[in-house]
């Protein structure tokens, strides 16, 4: 039980990992009339998991997972570089960053580990960008926390954070947030179950229009988010 509820403490709405304050692209959809309502905030949400969260960032967590219950931080920096370089868009690459920071940051004033503080110490000096699903995969593999419950609640806390922007900058209510949510829970399951043995070799990402959406995102004339 206390390895579920570190889990569920990393991935609750309520861990300062930073996600509030992004949007992933949807807020440029928004704005450009491309998302207006709960259908199309949904339609956005499974192409970001399809297309990138679950073939790029659950892949990444699951292998920075292995590495890290088996100590091997070399693995683990390799993964974060690899990660960098598939994230083309700045601004979806700078978010993952800071995400990841942030989670590393508070992760420090917990029960420490040495390999976490071998890892932070190489972001510290810019040696590691410090991808948020590398860290949380690293944290994982110290918690011994179980690989598909790992990526479900993963894969659960950026839908959530999402549905979470769309609130912001739709007028579509809780009750619809919730239903997205409910909507997407078997595609959540589905996707988390189908990466459990990808290796690094089978990372992939293949979401073109929404990259250029976050590309567009620095252009908006108004921007509630930073990405």
């Amino acid at each position: 039980m206390d390895k579920f509820l570190s889990l569920l403490q990393f991935s609750d709405g309520l861990f300062p990992a930073g996600a509030y304050a992004h949007s992933f692209g949807l807020e440029s959809c928004v704005q450009s009339g491309e998302v207006r309502d709960a259908e199309g905030v949904e339609a956005f949400l499974r192409a970001y998991l399809e297309g990138c969260a679950a073939p790029t960032d659950a892949v990444a967590l699951l292998c920075a997972h292995r590495a890290a219950a088996n100590g091997d931080i070399a693995s683990c920096l390799a993964l974060d570089e690899r990660l960098d370089a598939m994230k083309t868009p700045s601004e979806l690459r700078d978010a993952s960053r800071q995400m990841g920071r942030q989670t590393l940051r508070v992760a420090a004033h917990l029960p420490g580990h040495p390999l976490l503080e071998e890892f932070a110490k190489a972001v510290a000096d810019e040696s590691a960008p410090g991808h948020h699903s590398i860290v949380f995969g690293m944290i994982g593999g110290i918690f011994e926390w179980d690989a598909l419950d790992m990526t479900g609640a993963f894969l659960y806390s950026t839908s959530a954070a999402l549905v979470g922007a769309s609130l912001r900058l739709l007028p579509l209510g809780q009750l619809a947030g919730q239903r997205i949510l409910w909507n997407v829970r078997t595609l959540i399951a589905t996707v988390a179950d189908e990466v459990q043995n990808k290796t690094e070799q089978g990372m992939w990402s293949f979401a073109p229009a929404l990259e250029i959406a976050s590309m567009a995102h620095a252009t908006l004339d108004a921007r509630l988010f930073r990405s």
